[in-house]
């Protein structure tokens, strides 16, 4: 009897596409660079860098490598279990859980990898860096640093 994997529902965004052009005798080469994001609305979420000669290529590339390094992070309530304030090169990044209703309330692309990720209410602020690629990463580090929040203990998770 065969078994089936269950195939997940990635959501796919391209945060950004460059064109780099590098010289060489005779002329110059150019290249693409593809910054992209998955995830699947449940807490896992990945990002990959594509490179290659056309766009489409390149894209591909970096979803493949997102879909490879994709983490899992704790949701509680619809948001993060606790606030981080980290640095990763030259960026500074502070967030912090908020009540339900109140949004993403953060900007560039952390509001796009919260929203793939599943996380609805954030705020939060990256300081210093404007770099999207190092903002990405940033992002990616914070979620990984997020621990589980445990429920709090009532009388029903006590007979549990």
């Amino acid at each position: 009897m065969a078994e089936y994997k269950e195939e997940q529902k990635l959501e796919e965004r391209i945060l950004q596409i460059k064109r780099v052009t590098k010289k060489i005798t005779g002329g110059s080469r150019v290249t693409f660079t593809a910054l992209v994001a998955v995830g699947d609305r449940k807490g896992n979420v990945g990002v990959g860098m594509g490179k290659g000669q056309e766009v489409p290529q390149a894209i591909r590339k970096g979803f493949t490598k997102a879909k490879k390094k994709m983490i899992s992070i704790p949701v509680y309530n619809g948001t993060i279990p606790h606030e981080v304030l980290l640095k990763y090169k030259a960026g500074l990044i502070y967030l912090k859980p908020a009540p339900q209703g109140t949004g993403l309330k953060v900007g560039s692309v952390i509001r796009t990898l919260f929203d793939l990720a599943g996380v609805y209410n954030v705020s939060g602020k990256i300081i210093k860096s404007r770099n999207q690629v190092v903002n990405t990463y940033l992002v990616l580090k914070a979620l990984e640093s997020l621990k589980h929040r445990s429920l709090p203990v009532t009388k029903e998770t006590k007979k549990a």
